[in-house]
């Protein structure tokens, strides 16, 4: 990013997040227990997810970063944003630590958009080949946050089947939606197009959100699916499209990613199009997406549920 000039994005330094806001998904005992971790020298939470002595800062500064930008992003400083910090967010739950994340950071930062800045609608895609546990968990039984995760399955964390639709009165704001092992443009880019943004424009979001996790790469070692570089920019430009036609501006939150060559590509290709935006274009519908939106159609209005 720095040899590209940052692609014209001007650079902030992240601050650590305010606790009361933190306080709004994860409960107090929990957050002292993530720095007591830290305070002691580090540790173990479980076989994944370490914590050194710097970690409990690390991730105040993560989740406050990402605060940050919803707030420049909800008074009108920018139109798109991103959030390249670590430790990622999406798998830690309320309560527990796991999958290398600590807090949830677009849990966190959705939150203070509803509780704090003013919304009522906040959509989130969830694009690490991973299922965005903790964040599903977080927004289950919420209307307010309409949340779809895209996701190897089954793979760890074993959660996300499609029949997880969420709970109570948000029943039908959970768009899970798995993918198997190998799965490429074709079965991706066709969730993106005809289930996740007719759905997304349905609910009309005053903010949209994306856990950009890049571990769908082919060339990433933690995930067995066929991604590109290239197919990151169209899922980018999709929701840099769908933002635009709902007069929403998105912010995007690092994940996963663990080849470092595919990290950097897929990370400046799909910040290049959320920059640039412009008319993405339009790929068959899938099976998958037909079966997804046969599913999802109790809920949303989805033409590919037809095909």
């Amino acid at each position: 990013m720095e040899r590209r000039d940052w692609l014209g994005y001007s650079v902030r330094e992240a601050p650590a997040v305010d606790l009361r806001v933190l306080r709004g998904v994860h409960p107090a005992t929990y957050i002292d227990e993530i720095r007591f971790m830290s305070e002691r020298g580090g540790g173990a939470f479980d076989p994944d997810t370490i914590a050194s002595e710097g970690s409990y800062d690390a991730a105040l500064h993560a989740a406050g970063g990402a605060c940050a930008l919803v707030e420049a992003l909800v008074a009108g400083e920018a139109s798109v944003g991103f959030s390249g910090l670590r430790p990622p967010g999406h798998h830690a739950e309320p309560r527990t630590a796991m999958g290398f994340c600590l807090f949830n950071n677009v849990a966190v930062a959705a939150r203070h958009a509803l509780d704090s800045l003013g919304l009522e609608r906040v959509f989130v895609l969830d694009w690490d080949v991973h299922h965005g546990n903790g964040t599903n968990d977080v927004f289950s039984d919420s209307p307010e946050v309409l949340f779809a995760s895209i996701h190897q399955y089954p793979w760890y964390p074993g959660t996300g089947p499609l029949s997880d639709v969420g709970t109570g009165s948000g029943e039908g704001f959970s768009l899970n939606l798995p993918v198997p092992s190998g799965s490429g443009d074709d079965v991706w880019l066709s969730l993106v197009e005809h289930v996740v943004v007719p759905a997304a424009r349905a609910f009309e979001p005053q903010l949209v959100l994306v856990s950009a996790g890049y571990d769908a790469h082919r060339d990433d070692p933690l995930g067995t699916c066929r991604l590109e570089a290239s197919s990151f920019a169209w899922m980018a430009r999709w929701v840099r499209s769908l933002a635009d036609s709902v007069g929403a501006p998105v912010g995007a939150f690092l994940e996963g990613g663990y080849d470092l060559e595919a990290l950097a590509s897929s990370c400046a290709a799909s910040l290049e199009a959320l920059r640039d935006g412009g008319e993405p274009s339009s790929v068959d519908v899938h099976p998958l997406a037909a079966e997804a939106a046969r599913t999802l159609g109790r809920w949303w209005e989805l033409p590919a549920a037809t095909a």
